[in-house]
C-alpha cells in the first residue's frame, strides 16, 4: 500500500488575483526558490496548460531531477492549476495551486501530495527529511510571492 504525505499551507496576499496567479506560474520564481533549473520543455516565462518542464539540480546534497506536467484539465486561471510529476525521484507528486479572491485580498492555498518509493525506508525518509524540507519550500515561496505581489518586485517577472 502506498502511503501518501499531504502538506497544506496558505497565505493572504493584498494584490490583484490575476497578478498572484501569474506569479504562481513563473518559471523564474520556482527556479529561484527551488534551486533547481529548468533544462527542457518550458524553461522561461509563465507556465500554462499542458506545459512540461524538466528540472535538474541539487536537492539536499544530491543530484536530482523532476519532470512536471501542468495538468490541462485543471487549468482554470486565475483560480486553480495543478502540476504533477511525470518522471522523477518520488513515487508520485502533485501540487495544487488555488487562488481565491476574498474581501481581505487573495487567499493563496497550496496542497502538495507525494509518496516515496522503496516502501518503509522511503516512507521514513519522506517523514523525517522531505516533509520538513517541502514545508520550508512552501513557506519560502509564499513569503516571496507575497513580497513580490504586494510591492513592485512583480514587475521583474511579469510583462505589463
Amino acid at each position: 500500500m502506498m502511503r501518501m504525505f499531504t502538506l497544506r499551507d496558505s497565505t493572504l496576499i493584498h494584490a490583484p488575483i490575476e497578478r498572484v496567479f501569474a506569479l504562481s506560474c513563473s518559471v523564474a520564481i520556482v527556479e529561484r526558490e527551488l534551486g533547481m533549473h529548468p533544462v527542457a520543455g518550458k524553461t522561461a516565462g509563465l507556465v500554462t496548460a499542458a506545459d512540461v518542464i524538466r528540472w535538474q539540480g541539487m536537492q539536499l546534497g544530491f543530484p536530482n531531477y523532476h519532470v512536471s506536467l501542468i495538468v490541462p484539465e485543471t487549468w482554470e486561471p486565475p483560480r486553480f492549476f495543478q502540476d504533477r510529476m511525470i518522471a522523477g525521484r518520488f513515487r508520485s507528486f502533485e501540487h495544487d495551486h488555488r487562488s481565491t479572491h476574498t474581501a481581505d485580498g487573495v487567499l493563496l492555498n497550496d496542497e502538495v501530495r507525494f509518496a516515496m518509493p522503496l516502501g518503509r525506508p522511503g516512507w521514513l525518509v519522506g517523514k523525517t527529511v522531505l516533509v520538513p524540507h517541502i514545508r520550508g519550500l512552501m513557506r519560502r515561496r509564499f513569503h516571496l510571492l507575497r513580497r513580490l505581489a504586494e510591492g513592485e518586485g512583480w514587475r521583474e517577472y511579469l510583462a505589463d
